[in-house]
């Protein structure tokens, strides 16, 4: 058995031509254009290059964006007024400050700082607590463009034992309290393998879905996988250069041999990757039309 590829990019288009055309209904119907304003602190080539993907996102979304790039030395109250800033701002639905943030600036602060209905990352205590009471919520992106990914791609999650390696506040722990919610797309029965976790082949072996965010190259090998089950793969690590010096990138599961044994496996990368932002930019769309 050869496993069927969940393909991140496929799934993640389709959703950005949803978002589209509710988009230009919300512009006909309500006069409402959903705005973005992303903060950059820096020169972080990696922070650029992920800030400009969502910048080009949002333009073909036809969505109001608005892009912040401050020094690294700003001081945190200039950022703080930032923030604020576009908390009042009517135009602006969705607010994201780009982390990893300078040393001498509190991270939480800034986080906690953004109102939460604009607040489409999801990091907010508000709509962390939201979520984990099954309250409507922004959802962080990574952990809901997994459940979307499980749901388009037909996969059955009642009743599932569904098995988290990783217990991250960006992965583990919220993917975790999306998908023990009493709602259609979840409903499963859960367990977070974590650092400390003994024997973790014993419960990865029971997963009916196996999520792995474990933050290492092929963590997870071909024995540690029930045959037939899903494989969603959400690690991304770089383990060499090509001759032409691009990079080359593998997950936290053993693709070839894991492959072998599941039914549906997300590759790395185009699996996980991909759905991200389009999931930040449907929690703006949601934020502007509410």
């Amino acid at each position: 058995m050869t496993a069927r590829l969940i393909k991140g990019k496929e799934i993640a288009a389709q959703i950005r031509e949803e978002i589209k055309q509710n988009t230009e209904k919300l512009k006909a119907e309500r006069g409402i254009t959903p705005g973005l304003a992303t903060i950059l602190i820096g020169e972080d080539p990696a922070s650029q290059s992920y800030v400009r993907a969502k910048q080009k996102t949002a333009h073909e979304l036809g969505f109001f964006s608005v892009q912040e790039t401050l020094s690294v030395d700003i001081d945190e109250n200039e950022l703080l007024k930032l923030v604020d800033k576009y908390n009042q701002d009517e135009k602006i639905h969705g607010i994201l400050v780009q982390l990893p943030l300078p040393k001498h600036i509190d991270e939480n602060k800034v986080l906690y700082a953004i109102d939460p209905d604009k607040d489409v990352d999801g990091f907010h205590p508000v709509n962390v607590g939201r979520m984990v009471i099954g309250k409507p919520a922004f959802l962080p992106c990574t952990p809901y463009g997994i459940q979307q990914m499980l749901i388009r791609s037909g996969v059955e999650t009642e009743g599932a034992e569904l098995v988290i390696v990783g217990r991250s506040n960006i992965v583990g722990k919220p993917i975790a309290n999306i998908m023990l919610q009493k709602a259609d797309g979840a409903n499963a029965t859960v367990t977070i393998c974590h650092t400390r976790t003994r024997n973790i082949a014993e419960h990865t072996r029971r997963a009916d879905i196996l999520i792995v965010a474990a933050g290492k190259a092929k963590a997870v090998t071909a024995d540690m996988v029930k045959p037939g089950a899903v494989v969603i793969d959400v690690g991304v690590n770089e383990v060499g250069r090509t001759k032409e010096g691009k990079r080359i990138l593998v997950g936290d599961v053993d693709f070839e041999a894991v492959r072998e044994v599941a039914s549906a496996i997300t590759p790395v990368p185009g699996g996980v990757g991909p759905m991200t932002i389009t999931m930040l930019m449907l929690n703006t769309l949601q934020s502007a039309q509410r």
